[in-house]
């Protein structure tokens, strides 16, 4: 079996045009920018009471400004530049916590779990080649959403134990030959890739679990960092465009965080049906024809 894999990427290595045309192609051919949009809607959807439920829960054991200000960090690599809105808003709504009774903590829980519905779907359409073989039991699809919200909580918490711990060495130095040395920048170098290494492993996993059949860590691990770095590259271009050129509050006024959150989004979600796609396409390059009509769902 390793064999024919290796063979596999030598095959893709020497015909790399073919391969990402042939991707382009079934990225246009499976709708890949409407379902980016379906995604980012209901990720829009979603967002703000996933953070809410997991900082509810994860107040109890860190304070909430340490909290708040390791979310900060993470929802840089999220929404580029509309990060501190979020957090604003967010440790208003936590002021109000008290209010908040079991019909509302019910609908925050469904709400936080569209997104990773509606990515399921979206990730069947373009592994159709796996669901006409292995189709998802439906109790697995319906806990998957709650299970993968679990893990981001427990990202979160190391996450700010890891921050935390970076800003206090940073903050501190060292002395060295009788000279105090600030590791500040080295801090920052660190946390940041660790945040790349932490996006890669994010990526991963949705690669590995969210589509249908039995997965490969190796085509989940390349279809992630061609994903993460896209999104490293767009994410800086969004911090420049809306700081410089952007003239999205004049035209949107005070819808302006949404409209901006909302395109972040959906840029983010094309990236990462995009590196699906590059699984997908991958897995049967050389194997298939390069006219071979799409597969088709099978729901009988």
């Amino acid at each position: 079996m390793p064999t024919i894999i290796d063979e596999h990427a030598l095959y893709v290595a020497k015909h790399p045009g073919t391969f990402v045309l042939q991707t382009l192609k079934a990225f246009r051919a499976n709708q890949g920018l409407l379902l980016a949009g379906a995604v980012a809607y209901y990720a829009l959807l979603s967002i703000v009471p996933l953070m809410i439920l997991i900082v509810i829960v994860l107040s109890r054991l860190v304070p909430q400004h340490v909290l708040l200000a390791a979310l900060g960090h993470l929802l840089q690599w999220l929404v580029p530049g509309q990060s501190t809105a979020l957090v604003r808003e967010l440790a208003n709504f936590l002021a109000h916590r008290a209010v908040i009774g079991w019909v509302l903590l019910l609908t925050m829980i469904f709400f936080s779990s569209l997104a990773f519905t509606v990515l399921e779907n979206a990730m069947s359409l373009i592994f159709v080649h796996r669901v006409v073989v292995r189709r998802r039991h439906f109790l697995l699809s319906a806990l998957l959403p709650y299970c993968y919200i679990l893990f981001l909580g427990i990202g979160l918490l190391i996450v700010t134990f890891v921050s935390s711990g970076l800003e206090a060495v940073g903050a501190e130095g060292v002395e060295l030959f009788g000279l105090h040395v600030s590791l500040q920048g080295l801090s920052r170098v660190v946390l940041y890739l660790l945040g790349l290494a932490g996006e890669v492993f994010v990526l991963t996993s949705i690669y590995m679990v969210m589509p249908v059949g039995r997965p490969s860590l190796k085509h989940a691990l390349f279809g992630g960092i061609v994903a993460a770095v896209l999104w490293e590259i767009t994410r800086h271009v969004l911090v420049w465009y809306f700081a410089t050129l952007s003239q999205v509050s004049v035209v949107y006024g005070s819808l302006t965080m949404a409209i901006v959150i909302l395109f972040s989004l959906e840029w983010l979600a094309t990236l990462l049906l995009f590196g699906a796609q590059v699984i997908s396409q991958y897995e049967r390059f050389g194997l298939e024809p390069a006219d071979a009509p799409p597969q088709e769902i099978k729901t009988a």
